[in-house]
């Protein structure tokens, strides 16, 4: 009997959620690869260039749908859940941004794919960066949205904001204090840093909460901004040996939340950078306004820069 328990939990949390975002085109597939060490759930459709599309935290790669439709006809789209996050394993550590740019690169040549764009939101900025400190010759375009990326230009005033107290939460106690309770945490970051907090929907909440409540999911989210420290240190040396990324650069910025800012960001380690800001929205911009920014992403993709 204690078998069969366990048994049904396991197939329970193997169970899709049942609260939908929206979901990918019919042709696009999911699969399991093992990279760097790392089981990464993915999802895979489309033709043409390849584009890979990074998330950040308080989501999944299922953020991107609307996106991913969008591009399906003319790209090969390729959208994980970064490690410890998703559907994709929870390992012990390497949490670091370095770390996880070589997951994106085990990734990439599992699936026999050079040369790529990058769209990145969050904390996919993040490895994003990382990646393409890794790999800079094969990144056609990057397209950062509204985050800052760890040693990066303002990097030491940005931790001075009070929003992003959570930078520094995390540890046992603080796992703890929100396990059963995944939701209430959650519903912080969608409220507080949304324009309209109604535009990310209940539906979404719960899909995501859900899937943040599964085992080791709040640990490895906390782990994520844990490793900050070391990325600041990775990223400042980089930039200290005189590096500077040379793909155009899209650096878009929710309007009422990081806005022209991304772009100040990334002129401090890149030397072809275009400003761009998301019109009505703060930090969500898949669900507070999506086609405002499958439009500007598109268009930067496709202007052959």
């Amino acid at each position: 009997m204690f078998k069969s328990a366990l048994w049904a939990t396991a197939l329970f949390l193997a169970a899709p959620i049942a609260a939908e975002v929206p979901s990918y085109p019919a042709q696009f597939q999911s699969r399991d690869i093992t990279a760097n060490g790392v089981t990464l759930h993915v999802r895979v459709g489309g033709k043409g260039p390849a584009v890979l599309l990074l998330h950040g935290y308080g989501e999944t790669g299922d953020m991107w749908s609307p996106l991913a439709a969008a591009l399906k006809d003319d790209h090969t789209v390729v959208v994980p859940d970064l490690r410890g996050m998703g559907l994709s394993s929870h390992p012990a550590g390497g949490f670091d941004k370095m770390t996880q740019g070589r997951d994106m690169q085990g990734l990439l040549a599992a699936l026999g794919i050079e040369r790529y764009d990058v769209v990145a939101h969050d904390i996919g900025n993040m490895v994003a960066f990382a990646l393409a400190t890794q790999q800079p010759d094969r990144i056609g375009h990057l397209v950062v949205i509204d985050a800052p990326v760890p040693g990066v230009g303002p990097w030491d005033e940005v931790l001075k904001m009070p929003l992003l107290w959570h930078f520094r939460f995390g540890g046992k106690d603080m796992e703890r204090l929100v396990a059963g309770r995944e939701r209430i945490y959650l519903d912080r970051f969608w409220n507080e840093f949304s324009a309209n907090p109604a535009r990310f929907d209940e539906a979404s909440r719960q899909h995501y909460a859900a899937l943040y409540a599964r085992p080791g999911a709040m640990h490895s989210g906390f782990a994520q901004f844990a490793a900050f420290d070391q990325d600041t240190a990775d990223n400042r040396a980089w930039l200290a040996a005189g590096n500077k990324l040379k793909m155009p650069i899209l650096a878009l910025g929710g309007e009422k939340s990081f806005g022209p800012m991304m772009a100040t960001v990334m002129r401090a380690a890149a030397t072809n950078v275009t400003e761009g800001v998301v019109p009505d929205s703060g930090h969500w911009i898949m669900e507070e306004n999506p086609a405002g920014t499958v439009t500007r992403v598109v268009t930067f993709l496709k202007s052959g820069q």
